[in-house]
C-alpha cells in the first residue's frame, strides 16, 4: 500500500495524470468507498479536463461523506468548466454552508467563499465573453493520512505531517503560442483554451459546430444510438443504430515534463481531433502513441472512439477490448465497448459490458442511462424501467433518460406515466426533438390524432427540417385514409432524408391506393434500389417487390369492370403465399408469371379524370356510404378513424344489401320457391348444403344449364359470394394489405396458414388487444381445468392430471404462471359449438403461450386454417346462411316492427359468430365480418344506428363466446335497441352500376381526401 502511495505521489509530482488515474482505478477497485482516492482521481481528471468524470467521482464521494468540502470545490469547478454556472454556484453554496456550520477546514471554507463570491461578481458584470475564474486552487491530493499532494507550489517540500508536492490553479491554464502552460489568477477568456462546449441531451460535451465529415471514410454525422440529439442537428435517432459516446473526452492541456508530459500532450491532441470530427488525424496520433506503447489504455480508448464515430465498430470494439486487457479496471473501456456492441445490435454483450462498467462507477447516471436504452432495444422493458428510473432520480434533467423511460412505460402499458415522462423531458429541454418525436409516436400508437398533430407542429416550429415529424404526420394521414395528404408530408420528409426507405415505401403505397400507378412504380423501384443496413428494411424491400406487381395488376384492370378485379383467382397462389409471409421473392421471381410493364398494363386503361366527377346520384350514394360505414369504428385505443375505410365499408354494405335483398325478393315469390324446390331436387342438394341462396359457390362452378343460370341469377348467392363482396372492397381500399382467402393459397393452406394476434409480445403489452388479456387468460385456465391437457408446439398432448398442477392453474394470475406449470410452449383451443350438427364441437381459436426467453412470453390467439378445418366451417357457414334466408323469407310480414325480426337478427349474429371463429382471410376478417353484418341488416330493412361501444371489439367477443347463442346474448344489449326499420335501400343507386369499373371504385374511395 505504501509503495502505491509513493508511486501516486511521484506520478502527480511529475504531472503524469493518466497513469495516476490508472493507479487510482486499481486502488478504487479494491476500496470503492475510499473518499480520499475518489477526490484524488477527480483531481487528476480535472487536469486532463475530463470534467464529467470529475463530477461523477465527486458525486460518489459526497454520497459517502456529504461534508467532504474538497469534493464540493472540485465538482463546482468541473461544472463551471462545463458551462453550468448556476449548478456550480449551487454546489459551492452547499459546500460553503457545510463549512460554515462545521468550520473544520478554515482554508477550504475561505476557498468556497471566494468561489461563490467570484461567480456573483461574474453575474453582475453581465459579460458574455469572459468569466471570473476561481482564485488559486488550494485543493490537495491526499496520498495518505500524513502525506498530501498540495497544488500550491511547484517545489517539493517535506513537512512533518504532510508532504506538499505541487500546487496549481485548476482550470486556470491558458495555452500560449509556444505551447507552454501559463498559470493565471485573473479572468480567463475560455475561447483561448478551447471551443466553448455545447451541451447535448446527455450532458456530454460537443463542439459548437458540427464537424465536417471525412469523405474518404464516409463518416456519418453522429446521431446517438439511444435517441439523443446530435450537436447541431437534433433529429430523431430511431432511424439508425448509431453509437452513443461522449463527444468530448479531453481538451488540449500541456504539462511540464519529458516523456510522460509529451505522451499526455499527444493524447490530448488526439482526443481534441476526435472532438472536432477529424477522425483520421486522431487515429494517426493514436497510432503514433501505440507504436511506442502498444498497450497504452487511454490511447486505445481514444482510437476506438474515433473508429466508433466512423462506424468502424468492429475496429472500435477491438481497441476497447485491448484496453480492457491492458487495464481491466478501465471502466471507460467497458462502457464504450458496450456502446459499440449495442450499435451493432449485440444487445446481450452490450448489457454485460455496461454492467461491468457499473462495477467501477456504481449508480452512474450515464451508464444506467446507456444500459437502460440497450435494455429497451433488447426489449427487456422491466430492466430498462429499473435502470432509467434510477437514472432520472440521480440526473433529474436528463431529457434523453426521461423520454426513453416514457418509451419503456408505453411498452409496459403505462400510457399516462409514459406521456408524463416525455413531457418532463421536454420541460428540461424544449428543443430536444427526440422527445417530441417519441411523444408523437405515443399519441400515434394510442390513436390520438389531435394531440399527435399538435405535438408535431411544435417539433416543426423548432426545426422545420425535422424529417421524422413529416414522416410521422404522413403515417397518421395514411392511417386516417387521407392518402393525398400523406403523400405531401412524406415528400417533404424525403427532401430532407432522401434515403428513408420507410418514407419511400409508404409514399409508394399511397400512390398505389389512389390510382397513381406510375408514381407508385417509381417509388417501389427506388425502394428496391436502396442499399440496406437492417433486416426490418429488407422486409420493406421484399414487400416493395410484391406491391409493385400488385400495382401493375390493378393498373391493368383500371378501366375494366370491377367484377373482373379478382386477386384470389387471377394472382398465382405461390405469389400470394410469399406476399402474406413477407418472404424473399427469389422463388416467386423464378417460378411465377410476372405482370407486364406499366406501359403495357396501362394500355387496358388508366384512371380517368372523369372518374372523379360524381353525379348527383353518386354523391347521394357516397354520403349514405360514409354514414353507414363509420359504424365499423372500434372505439378502443390504437384504432384511428379512417374516412377511406368508412366509405369502403358503407359502399360494400350497400352492395351486399342490394344483391341479397334482390335474392330474397325472388325467393319470397311462391312460384319461385316451387321452382327452387324442384331445382334443388334435380341438382341433388345432398351434396350442396347451401340452401335457398347457395346454388353455386365461390370456388365451384354452377352445374345447371346456361338458361337455368339466367332464370335463377337473382338468387344464386353462397355465403362466400356474400362475404366476397366485402373482401374485394377491402382489397381495393388498401391494396398494400395482403387480404386474400386462405384456401386460395398454395402449400401454406395445406400446412395450416393462420393469423397471429398477440396481446403480450415479450414484456410489451399490445395497445389494441391487451385489454382482452385477462379474459383470454381466464378462458385458457377454464379450458385447461376442463380438459386436463394442453397441446405442445408439435400438437402432442401434455396431460395435466396432477392435483398440484390443477391447483396451481386455478390460482395462476399470468401467462407466465401457466407456462411454468406446463413447462413448455403450448396451446389450447376455445370452444365453438356447432349449430348445423348436433353435438359437434369445432376447433375455435387457439390460445398460445410461447417462451421468448428473458424478454418474456408471446401470449396470443391464432387461427390455423387447414383443409379439414375449412371443410367443417364451410358446412357451418352454409347452414348459418341458409338459416338467415329461411328466417327472412318465411316471415310473411317482416317489416312491421323490429321486434318481429328477432329471428332474422339472431340468425345474422350466429353466422357472424362462426365467421369470426373461422377467420378465413389472411387479414381483414374483423372488418369484413362487421361489414357483412351491416349489409344483411340493411337487406332486411333494418338500419343499425349505433356505434360499437367503447372498448368492445366484436371479433374478440365472438372468440370468447362458447356458442353462437352466447355471442347473441353479448351483442343484444347494445345492438338491438339501436336497430330501426328503414326503407332507405330502395333510394340508393345500384352500387355496381354507379361505380362499375375498378378505376371508378378507386376514385370513389380517394375522393374522401381531395
Amino acid at each position: 500500500m505504501s509503495s502505491e502511495r509513493a508511486e501516486l505521489a511521484r506520478l502527480c509530482s511529475t504531472r503524469n495524470w493518466s497513469k495516476a488515474i490508472r493507479l487510482l482505478d486499481s486502488v478504487l477497485a479494491r476500496s470503492p468507498s475510499s473518499i480520499h482516492d475518489l477526490c484524488n482521481r477527480a483531481f487528476c481528471y480535472s487536469h486532463l479536463e475530463l470534467h464529467k468524470h470529475v463530477v461523477k467521482d465527486c458525486d460518489r464521494a459526497l454520497q459517502l461523506d456529504p461534508a467532504l468540502l474538497q469534493a464540493y470545490v472540485l465538482k463546482g469547478k468541473a461544472l463551471s468548466a462545463l458551462d453550468k454556472k448556476e449548478d456550480a454556484l449551487l454546489v459551492w453554496k452547499q459546500g460553503y454552508e457545510i463549512a460554515v456550520r462545521d468550520t473544520v477546514d478554515l482554508k477550504q471554507l475561505l476557498e468556497l467563499e471566494e468561489l461563490v463570491s467570484s461567480v456573483k461578481i461574474c453575474e453582475t458584470t453581465d459579460s458574455a465573453d469572459h468569466v471570473v475564474d476561481a482564485s488559486p486552487c488550494d485543493t490537495k491530493v491526499v496520498i495518505s493520512e500524513d502525506r498530501v499532494v498540495d497544488t500550491s507550489s511547484t517545489a517539493t517540500t517535506m513537512a512533518d505531517t504532510k508532504t506538499v508536492v505541487c500546487e496549481e490553479a485548476i482550470g486556470n491554464s491558458k495555452v500560449s503560442s509556444n505551447g507552454d502552460s501559463k498559470l493565471t489568477n485573473h479572468k480567463v477568456d475560455n475561447n483561448k483554451v478551447s471551443s466553448s462546449p455545447v451541451k447535448d441531451s446527455t450532458g456530454t460535451q460537443a463542439p459548437k459546430k458540427a464537424p465536417k465529415l471525412d469523405k474518404k471514410n464516409k463518416a456519418k454525422a453522429v446521431k446517438e444510438m439511444n435517441g439523443r440529439a446530435g450537436v447541431t442537428d437534433r433529429t430523431s435517432s430511431d432511424e439508425s443504430e448509431t453509437i452513443s459516446l461522449d463527444q468530448t473526452l479531453f481538451a488540449t492541456k500541456i504539462s511540464k515534463s519529458s516523456k510522460s508530459i509529451s505522451l499526455d500532450f499527444r493524447l490530448s491532441r488526439g482526443i481534441a481531433q476526435v472532438n472536432e470530427g477529424k477522425y483520421d488525424q486522431a487515429i494517426s496520433i493514436f497510432d503514433q502513441i501505440l507504436r511506442e506503447t502498444p498497450t497504452y489504455p487511454e490511447a486505445l480508448i481514444g482510437r476506438g472512439t474515433a473508429y466508433a464515430f466512423q462506424r468502424e465498430l468492429n475496429s472500435a470494439i477491438s481497441d476497447f477490448t485491448k484496453a480492457i486487457q491492458s487495464n481491466p479496471s478501465a471502466g471507460e473501456a467497458w462502457k464504450r465497448r458496450g456502446q459499440a456492441r449495442a450499435a451493432l445490435g449485440e444487445f446481450k454483450e452490450a448489457i454485460e459490458d455496461l454492467t461491468k462498467a457499473l462495477e467501477f462507477e456504481p449508480n452512474s447516471p450515464d451508464i444506467l442511462h446507456e444500459r437502460g436504452i440497450v435494455n429497451f432495444k433488447f426489449k427487456d422493458y422491466n430492466s430498462a424501467l429499473e435502470d432509467l428510473s434510477t437514472c432520472v432520480k440521480r440526473d433529474k434533467k436528463n431529457s434523453s433518460a426521461h423520454t426513453y423511460l416514457g418509451l419503456t412505460l408505453s411498452a409496459l402499458g403505462e400510457y399516462k406515466r409514459a406521456e408524463d415522462e416525455h413531457l418532463v423531458g421536454i420541460k428540461y429541454d424544449e428543443s430536444f426533438l427526440d422527445c417530441w418525436a417519441h411523444l408523437a409516436q405515443l399519441y400515434l400508437d394510442l390513436a390520438y390524432p389531435e394531440k399527435l398533430l399538435n405535438c408535431l407542429e411544435k417539433a416543426i416550429q423548432i426545426d422545420s427540417r425535422f424529417a421524422k415529424a413529416y414522416h410521422l404526420r404522413g403515417i397518421l394521414y395514411h392511417g386516417m385514409g387521407r392518402h393525398r395528404s400523406a403523400i405531401k408530408e412524406l415528400s417533404i420528409a424525403l427532401t430532407y432524408e432522401g434515403s428513408s426507405i420507410e418514407c419511400l415505401y409508404l409514399r409508394a403505397s399511397c400512390h398505389h391506393a389512389i390510382g397513381e400507378y406510375k408514381a407508385a412504380i417509381k417509388d417501389y423501384d427506388d425502394v428496391l434500389d436502396l442499399e440496406l443496413d437492417s433486416m426490418d428494411k429488407f422486409v420493406l424491400q421484399c414487400l416493395a417487390f410484391y406491391q409493385k406487381e400488385m400495382a401493375l395488376y390493378i393498373a391493368s384492370k383500371a378501366n375494366l369492370e370491377f367484377s373482373q378485379f379478382n386477386i384470389d383467382d387471377d394472382v398465382d397462389p405461390l405469389f400470394k403465399e410469399y406476399w402474406c409471409k413477407r418472404l424473399h421473392p427469389k422463388n416467386v421471381a423464378e417460378k411465377v408469371y410476372r405482370q407486364p410493364p406499366l406501359r403495357i398494363s396501362l394500355r387496358s386503361g388508366r384512371l380517368n379524370k372523369q372518374d372523379f366527377k360524381f353525379t348527383k346520384h353518386q354523391t347521394t350514394l357516397l354520403l349514405a356510404a360514409d354514414s353507414i360505414g363509420k359504424k365499423i369504428q372500434y372505439n378502443s385505443r390504437g384504432f384511428l378513424p379512417n374516412q377511406r375505410q368508412y366509405r369502403m365499408a358503407g359502399l360494400a354494405a350497400i352492395e351486399i344489401a342490394q344483391k341479397v335483398s334482390k335474392a330474397w325478393r325472388f325467393l319470397r315469390n311462391p312460384k319461385n320457391i316451387a321452382k327452387l324446390v324442384r331445382r334443388r331436387d334435380k341438382l341433388n342438394m345432398s351434396q350442396n348444403r347451401g340452401g335457398y341462396c347457395s346454388t353455386s359457390t365461390l370456388s365451384g362452378s354452377p352445374t345447371s344449364s346456361p338458361s337455368e343460370d339466367r332464370i335463377f341469377s337473382g338468387f344464386s348467392l353462397s355465403w362466400q359470394d356474400v362475404y366476397n363482396i366485402a373482401v374485394k372492397w377491402r382489397q381495393i381500399s388498401e391494396p398494400c394489405d395482403p387480404v386474400v382467402w386462405v384456401n386460395k393459397l398454395s402449400e401454406e393452406f395445406n400446412s395450416g396458414f393462420g393469423s397471429h394476434t398477440p396481446m403480450l409480445l415479450g414484456q410489451a403489452k399490445v395497445v389494441r388487444y391487451y385489454p382482452y388479456y385477462q379474459r383470454i387468460l381466464e378462458t385458457a385456465k377454464t379450458i385447461m381445468l376442463d380438459l386436463k391437457y394442453v397441446n405442445n408446439a408439435e400438437d402432442r398432448a401434455i396431460f395435466l392430471t396432477d392435483i398440484e398442477k390443477l391447483k396451481k392453474i386455478e390460482v395462476a394470475s399470468s401467462c407466465s404462471d401457466l407456462y411454468h406449470i406446463v413447462g413448455e410452449t403450448y396451446w389450447v383451443a376455445t370452444r365453438c359449438d356447432s349449430m348445423a350438427f348436433q353435438g359437434r364441437r369445432l376447433e375455435g381459436t387457439r390460445i398460445t403461450t410461447q417462451n421468448m426467453g428473458k424478454t418474456g412470453f408471446d401470449f396470443a390467439i391464432r387461427t390455423p386454417c387447414t383443409p379439414s378445418r375449412w371443410e367443417e366451417y364451410d358446412e357451418e357457414m352454409a347452414a348459418a346462411w341458409e338459416a338467415i334466408c329461411e328466417a327472412y323469407c318465411n316471415d310473411t310480414n317482416p317489416t312491421r316492427d323490429p321486434g318481429s325480426l328477432d329471428a332474422v337478427k339472431d340468425a345474422i349474429l350466429r353466422m357472424t359468430y362462426y365467421w369470426y371463429n373461422f377467420m378465413p382471410l389472411s387479414r381483414g376478417s374483423a372488418v369484413v365480418g362487421y361489414i357483412v353484418l351491416l349489409g344483411l341488416f340493411l337487406a332486411a330493412n333494418m338500419d343499425v344506428t349505433t356505434s360499437i361501444p367503447p372498448d368492445v371489439q366484436v371479433d374478440w367477443e365472438a372468440i370468447l363466446s362458447p356458442d353462437p347463442d352466447a355471442f347473441v346474448d353479448a351483442m343484444k344489449p347494445w345492438l338491438y335497441p339501436s336497430i330501426k326499420i328503414s326503407r332507405c335501400l330502395k333510394d340508393y343507386t345500384d352500387v355496381s352500376c354507379a361505380f362499375s369499373t375498378t378505376g371508378s371504385v378507386v376514385a370513389a374511395l380517394t375522393s374522401v381526401d381531395p
